[in-house]
């Protein structure tokens, strides 16, 4: 999946080590942590923060990298000074600008945050990927064994990496959606 024509990477690219570390029941635990944090700076502004990516998977291998997301009742770029004057005091620092799409990490690089619309394709979309990993055994390990692949390879930048995925993240998704009609799974309200 292409990038999109506005993506704006701040700080630009950076070259990093892919790490991939076995499943840490602590990454819970500080997702929930923050997930109250980020529930409080954003009182008004955003809602639903969750806990989303591969360290919410438990039993799939992921870089010790906390994902998390919350949503905005407006796009979130129209709204980039109120939420990173929130986000400030918690130490999240703005990395992706695009118009529907923010994300912001920490200075230790260890978490990252998502802001997308209520009720975009975006929210659901990472929450079905979540849930369905968490459902779907064989689904985790291809996804675990192509993750491993790639972390095996030297890249320039990090969201190359990331971009490498979408073809096998795809691939599940269509999966996902065939399991969530099945299921009757619903992005939580």
């Amino acid at each position: 999946m292409e990038r999109p024509e506005r993506f704006e990477l701040i700080g630009g690219r950076e070259r990093r080590e892919i790490v991939l570390l076995p499943h840490d029941p602590a990454w819970a635990a500080r997702a929930e942590q923050l997930i109250a944090q980020v529930r409080a700076a954003f009182d008004g502004i955003a809602v639903r923060p969750a806990h989303v990516g591969s360290t919410a998977v438990p039993g799939l291998a992921a870089k010790p990298i906390v994902d998390l997301q919350a949503a905005t009742t407006t796009p979130p770029g129209g709204e980039e000074a109120r939420l990173t004057a929130a986000l400030a005091p918690l130490g999240f620092e703005l990395r992706v600008r695009e118009p529907d799409h923010l994300m912001y990490r920490t200075p230790a690089r260890d978490v990252h945050l998502h802001l997308w619309e209520a009720g975009s394709e975006h929210e659901r979309r990472h929450l079905l990927f979540r849930d369905h990993l968490r459902a779907d055994a064989a689904d985790r390990e291809r996804y675990a064994a192509v993750k491993r692949e790639l972390a095996a390879r030297d890249w320039d930048d990090m969201n190359d990496y990331a971009q490498a995925k979408d073809a096998v993240i795809a691939e599940i998704t269509a999966r996902a959606e065939a399991w969530a009609v099945a299921s009757g799974w619903r992005a939580a309200p």
